[in-house]
């Protein structure tokens, strides 16, 4: 796992045995008491020792190929970022190892120790909400290159890739208030991940800019799909005080809120204005045509392999991240006519 990771060395050294030993130890060889067996368990675990796959490999220190870890590829997002993840190691003779963690810091868990007995070079992942510093302390301790992708999780040193959550949350809502919106709701997004705090922030402080709040019931957290945005989007477009504007998590969560917004019988661009968030190819396709934050999950992906290859041939180099800043794509969604937003893009 990169050019320093932990060896047999290091745990005999730490265990004071032999490197014979401590081989025997993990061939579950019958031979070793059992004190010295717990004894070299417990270096391993002190030290982050992970066993890697394959004599080359261990011998190069180079296995070539990178983990991938995101939340589900089914999401239209992940599915674009992985193609340009993939498309960049590609480029650099590397192979990618995909994996899923579908929200479960479990999951996670396991997936994080499989892609390391695999002897990944590096790994990009997307945390699971709810995931904390401790979590990913594996991954430092055992000296694994990694970047957080799109999500980051306070107080996790690796380095960041992703877009500015705040600045387009906010350019989509002061959009929005310039079609004379007067109650804003934000909807989608796993309740503590960093993404949607961020992004909730975003509208706060244009709403704030006009001496305006977000109230707790017209932001809804929900799952990042259709289904979480249509439930999202009933639950606040059958009240009698209805958000007349609404800044979506993502463009998945908008998706559901449009057909939420079909069956209710709500004009989309007339009696209720919708962003999303993203930029993936289907928003140009719905109808009406979805004003989204653009962050080009392809790209994002591809910067991400790019900085992260350079992680791995220096890994003692200082952490590099790497924001992007993002951009409204004005469609129809909003209530624009088709000569405003046929081919336009606004900070």
């Amino acid at each position: 796992m990169g050019r320093n990771r932990v060896t047999l060395a290091d745990v005999a050294a730490d265990a004071k045995v032999s490197r014979a030993t401590v081989s025997l130890v993990l061939r579950e060889s019958p031979l070793v008491a059992d004190s010295t067996r717990a004894r070299v368990r417990a270096s391993m675990d002190r030290l982050g020792y992970v066993y890697h796959r394959g004599a080359a490999s261990l011998r190069s220190r180079r296995s070539h190929t990178v983990g991938l870890l995101v939340t589900d590829v089914s999401n239209p997002f992940f599915a674009e970022l992985t193609v340009g993840v993939e498309a960049a190691l590609a480029d650099a003779g590397i192979v990618v190892l995909l994996g899923h963690n579908y929200e479960s810091t479990a999951k996670q868990a396991d997936l994080m120790r499989v892609i390391q007995e695999y002897g990944a070079d590096g790994l990009l992942i997307t945390p699971a909400h709810d995931t904390t510093a401790e979590d990913l302390r594996p991954l430092v301790t055992a000296r694994v290159p990694h970047l957080l992708v799109v999500r980051y999780v306070d107080g996790h040193p690796a380095p960041y890739v992703g877009a500015d959550n705040v600045v387009g949350a906010r350019a989509a809502t002061e959009h929005l208030l310039a079609h004379s919106a007067r109650k804003v709701a934000f909807l989608g997004g796993p309740e503590h991940s960093s993404a949607r705090y961020d992004r909730q922030r975003g509208v706060e402080e244009a709403l704030a800019a006009r001496r305006r709040t977000l109230p707790a019931s017209r932001s809804v957290p929900s799952p990042a799909t259709r289904q979480g945005g249509y439930d999202a989007a009933l639950a606040v477009l059958r009240r009698k005080d209805r958000p007349d504007a609404i800044v979506c998590y993502s463009d998945v969560v908008a998706f559901g809120v449009l057909l939420a917004c079909e069956e209710l019988g709500i004009r989309v661009g007339e009696e209720v204005r919708v962003t999303g968030f993203d930029d993936i190819t289907e928003s140009a396709l719905q109808h009406p045509a979805l004003t989204t934050v653009a962050i080009r999950p392809r790209e994002l992906g591809e910067r991400a392999a790019q900085l992260l290859i350079r992680r791995i041939e220096r890994p003692d180099g200082p952490p590099e991240s790497d924001v992007s800043v993002p951009r409204l794509v004005v469609r129809a969604s909003c209530g624009c006519r088709p000569e405003e937003h046929s081919e336009k893009e606004t900070v």
